[in-house]
């Protein structure tokens, strides 16, 4: 019976220093993710109108309608230009990085007038599958017990989901958010934890990873704050050092910068879209009398007729949400102050009831 707990006991301890949890937990990952990915029929999402940001700037564009669904199966094949792209960023955003990329990749190992969205899903598994290693190692650090697999089966149960996964094989920037947001957490816990030696290439993948997520979308902007109260709890850390609290300073005011620089070029047409969406999905939702609420917040009664209605309407409309004439007379009046203080004075709409 000794015998047996002795075998084991070796062989549980030679599993763990074979494959110990964080690449337990990558391996397991890797595996579903790829399956989804990478195995035909191959799994993905289709385009809701939005991929349009990521791919005529890229250099990529729909080979023909035939070949095209917006609402059936993830697309495969794209095309590449070949020649000069008039296309410009309609967006500030650090999503082009990665796209780029897998149109290197495709280049090099494919095709030259032909995008293979998989390479598109290569680059997010790679980034995916480093941010799993990261986030599983600091969490089942410093202690070494056979229950630590238990925590990488809980990642792998979180995180390889396919929910999650899906999102590789398409343009929507997801997968790089919730890459770089595990990354980021996981750098902070690992320092935290004094993980290794040498703490300045955690540091490294905490600024990078940050920057890049807050820059990532436009709406992400205002994340800059979070990271900063957390990353500040740093300075306390008795192992840091002078010369590490100047560089986390400047670390801490590059996070503020790229906060700062994606909310301030956001694209004027993006700001009124969103404006406008707010406005008729919002602040005239659950109002009994619209006109009359408006008229007291200095807005014309005239567009409580525009409740409920999209930016872009499908069908008639009463007025053309993205004319002039409402451009000037409404979205112009439209700011971040006017809908805070338009639900502050209105707080069981702000409720939702």
């Amino acid at each position: 019976m000794n015998q047996v707990k002795q075998r084991l006991s070796s062989a549980t301890d030679y599993f763990q220093k074979i494959v110990p949890p964080p690449l337990f937990a990558t391996l397991l990952c890797a595996a579903l993710a790829a399956f989804v990915i990478f195995v035909p029929p191959i799994n993905g999402l289709a385009d809701n109108d939005d991929f349009y940001r990521a791919l005529y700037s890229n250099g990529i564009y729909k080979l023909s309608e035939t070949n095209y669904s917006y609402l059936d199966f993830v697309t495969q094949k794209f095309g590449l230009m070949k020649y000069f792209n008039e296309y410009s960023s309609v967006n500030f955003s650090s999503q082009p990085l990665f796209v780029k990329l897998a149109v290197v990749l495709n280049k090099l190992f494919y095709s030259h007038s032909v995008f293979d969205i998989r390479f598109m899903g290569l680059v997010n598994y790679a980034l995916y599958l480093g941010a799993i290693y990261l986030l599983t190692d600091s969490l089942t650090y410093p202690v070494k017990k056979f229950r630590n697999y238990l925590v990488a089966l809980l990642v792998v149960f979180v995180f390889g989901d396919s929910s999650f996964t899906l999102y590789f094989n398409s343009f929507f920037a997801e997968p790089q958010m919730l890459s770089l947001t595990l990354y980021s957490f996981a750098s902070i816990l690992l320092i935290v934890r004094q993980r290794y030696r040498h703490n300045w290439p955690l540091f490294l993948v905490f600024i990078v990873s940050t920057v890049l997520l807050i820059a990532n979308k436009s709406q992400n902007a205002p994340l800059a704050l979070s990271f900063i109260v957390v990353a500040s709890g740093l300075f306390f850390l008795p192992q840091l050092k002078k010369v590490k609290k100047i560089w986390l300073s400047l670390f801490l005011a590059i996070i503020l910068l790229t906060g700062g620089l994606t909310y301030t070029l956001i694209g004027k047409d993006f700001v009124d879209i969103n404006s406008y969406q707010t406005f008729s999905h919002g602040v005239l939702l659950q109002t009994k009398d619209p006109s009359k609420e408006l008229a007291k917040n200095g807005v014309d009664e005239q567009y409580a007729l525009m409740q409920e209605q999209d930016y872009y309407p499908k069908q008639f409309a009463t007025i053309q949400a993205s004319g002039k004439y409402v451009k000037k007379n409404l979205l112009s009046k439209l700011g971040f102050v006017w809908v805070v203080k338009y639900y502050a004075t209105h707080l069981k709409q702000f409720a939702g009831y």
